[in-house]
């Protein structure tokens, strides 16, 4: 028998009420797998990280019954173009990692820090980390880790073969006069044991920043891109020149979207020297099946320059749970919530008092972790920020991938790169 239209609009009305009370809950972070308590979404990028939040958000959970914190993984490759969607949609996670915020910032899309956890907030947090995430006099994330200073994985087995001493390397020296560059002549004869002796590429923060402040030069000056100047094409003929010598890998295997390329290869007992950071320090101490140390960076004309990048967890600002997410940033601002991330080694905490849990997990496993910081005691160089820098950085790269392959001179790419990475700044 056919239902009638009363009975059929008590079933819709049944049904709708059922949509709305889902709907409500879900707006409210409830459900009933959390037993009622408020349920927040923390967003990373980073899987190796998972545990270590897990076990810290745990420990905050203990103390806040009412406050369930779930973890949201969303890969790097598309991380951040997601994240520009979910914020402009407004569905974005309650709390987020990022290290390019200052879009974000400046449409009103981030908490306040300061204002959410008062003024003193920051005393403890590394200094570099506050800078970077300070604009316009305010801080807009909870720094949570540092990646310290680059530094050279060394293959050491590679460096006793050609009769390398690892004295030499801490003296190795770049310059764009062959009468003073004594790198170069190393890597040539670490060539006549490795595939690849060095892993000059498109890499921004691990090749880029390094040899552009060493060469005495600057990413930008102002907000606008600066590279184009003497001291870039100094550094960045360098580099292309041992691409194009056969000490590097080809660029068609190192492109800006070939990050792992490198270190695959130093893993596999193929490269002699990788140039990178504190972030790929667990893979390698877990997979090298060699003898290998961590030194210094080569000197250039400037001495050794490194960035030192950080990444922070920013606080939605439409978040519907404000004081929740209050209480989740302040943890993990604390001691007591980020010394998790440095216990099992896996990167450099932002809370200062910390960092010597970092440096004890490693000295403890027999690894010198110390050029990563040493290299920081002199000058450092800007990795670049600003309103539409993941824009102008995007212009930009592919751009450098054409002068590594060859297909443009290092002046005319230069000049091509600073002026499209300008005019994505000016679009926004």
């Amino acid at each position: 028998m056919a239902p009638t239209k009363d009975a059929t609009r008590a079933v819709l009305g049944i049904a709708l009420v059922a949509v709305l009370l889902v709907a409500a809950a879900l707006w409210l972070g409830r459900d009933a797998e959390s037993g009622g308590r408020t349920v927040l979404r923390l967003r990373i990028w980073d899987q190796s990280f998972v545990s270590a939040y897990r076990a810290s958000l745990d420990e905050f959970e203990r103390a806040n019954p009412d406050v369930e914190v779930r973890i949201t993984l969303v890969p790097w490759a598309s991380y951040q173009q997601k994240l520009r969607l979910d914020v402009a949609g407004g569905v974005a996670d309650d709390l987020f990692w990022t290290n390019l915020y200052e879009d974000y910032a400046d449409s009103g899309h981030l908490m306040d820090i300061g204002a959410t956890l008062g003024p003193q907030a920051a005393e403890g947090w590394d200094p570099q980390a506050v800078r970077q995430y300070t604009r316009d006099g305010k801080l807009w994330a909870v720094p949570q880790f540092v990646d310290g200073g680059t530094a050279v994985y060394v293959n050491l087995d590679l460096l006793g073969q050609a009769g390398v001493d690892p004295a030499e390397l801490a003296a190795a020296r770049w310059s764009p006069d062959p009468e003073q560059d004594t790198f170069r002549p190393l890597l040539r004869r670490l060539a006549t044991v490795s595939a690849w002796p060095y892993n000059a590429a498109n890499d921004f923060q691990s090749i880029t920043l390094p040899y552009l402040g060493s060469a005495g030069g600057q990413l930008q000056r102002d907000g606008r891109f600066d590279f184009d100047s003497p001291q870039g094409r100094e550094a960045f003929g360098y580099t292309v020149g041992l691409v194009t010598d056969r000490l590097s890998p080809s660029a068609a295997d190192t492109s800006s979207a070939s990050a792992d390329f490198a270190k695959n290869a130093f893993l596999q007992g193929r490269m002699a020297l990788f140039q990178s950071g504190t972030f790929n320090l667990a893979a390698i101490a877990k997979q090298a099946g060699f003898r290998w140390r961590v030194a210094m960076i080569p000197a250039g004309p400037a001495g050794r320059v490194s960035a030192n990048n950080a990444i922070g967890v920013a606080g939605n600002a439409a978040s519907a749970h404000p004081e929740a997410v209050r209480r989740v940033l302040a943890w993990l601002g604390s001691a007591a919530g980020n010394r998790y991330l440095g216990t099992a080694g896996a990167t450099i905490p932002a809370v200062v008092s910390d960092q010597q849990v970092y440096r004890d997990y490693w000295t403890a496993h027999g690894i010198d972790v110390s050029p990563f910081f040493d290299v920081l005691r002199g000058n450092e160089i800007a990795a670049g920020g600003g309103p539409g820098f993941p824009a102008a950085l995007q212009a930009i790269l592919p751009i450098l991938d054409e002068m590594y392959l060859g297909r443009l001179p290092v002046p005319d790419a230069l000049a091509r790169a600073q002026r499209e990475g300008n005019a994505a700044l000016t679009q926004q």
